[in-house]
């Protein structure tokens, strides 16, 4: 999947977070809607192909989206650090406060498009984030690792659960019936854990700009 837009070129961004530096990718369209942070699952990064698929087509559709490491080379080595939530919920808010005060990103809303262990993170991030969230959509989430927040999260949700995935899918509903936000489930027949197949990343994709679209701005 590639740009439509080839004006849409990524700044490398380093993003200074406490003790550490984060790489990341900023990309901001002409007149953008809002802004999109990723939070990528665990073993992955910001240079996650399916990620960056799904940040090209929200690009196309007026979304500014940031990619960025939630964990340093060395900490990603650890294994323990890829599902400590709470150190990738306090890197995702203090990526999320760094962004707003780009210019070219300042004034705009912000959502968080989260995958796998990242998921969580964005669903407490949406709850600790120091301005607001507006619209939080998991991919194949682990939204069960934030479920103790459910209950705080404002931010419009949208879960998006591959048919074939029946054990992260039985996790997504218990933790939708506790949300009190607006909310969505969008359920890709066929569709595993990954959204391998033919169009599947792209219907996520399709699902996610427009629940953007509609929440932010």
């Amino acid at each position: 999947m590639s740009h439509s837009d080839p004006g849409i070129v990524g700044e490398l961004v380093e993003i200074p977070i406490e003790e550490v530096t984060l790489d990341g990718t900023l990309s901001v369209p002409d007149d953008p809607q809002g802004l999109v942070v990723f939070a990528h699952g665990s073993g992955s990064s910001r240079k996650s192909p399916r990620n960056n698929a799904v940040a090209a087509q929200l690009n196309d559709a007026g979304h500014a989206t940031l990619l960025f490491d939630l964990l340093t080379e060395e900490e990603d080595v650890v294994h323990e650090n890829r599902f400590d939530v709470s150190l990738l919920v306090q890197r995702l808010v203090s990526a999320t406060d760094w962004v707003r005060g780009e210019p070219a990103v300042a004034d705009l809303p912000v959502g968080y498009f989260g995958a796998s262990t990242g998921a969580a993170a964005a669903l407490r991030a949406a709850v600790e984030a120091d301005a607001p969230v507006d619209a939080v959509v998991s991919r194949g989430g682990r939204v069960d690792l934030a479920s103790p927040v459910a209950d705080d999260v404002t931010a419009a949700c949208l879960f998006i659960v591959g048919g074939d995935d029946p054990d992260v899918l039985e996790l997504n509903r218990d933790v939708y019936d506790e949300l009190g936000c607006e909310k969505r489930l969008e359920v890709i027949e066929g569709a595993g854990h990954l959204f391998e197949g033919p169009g599947e990343l792209d219907q996520v994709a399709e699902y996610a700009a427009e629940w953007f679209t509609e929440h932010l701005g």
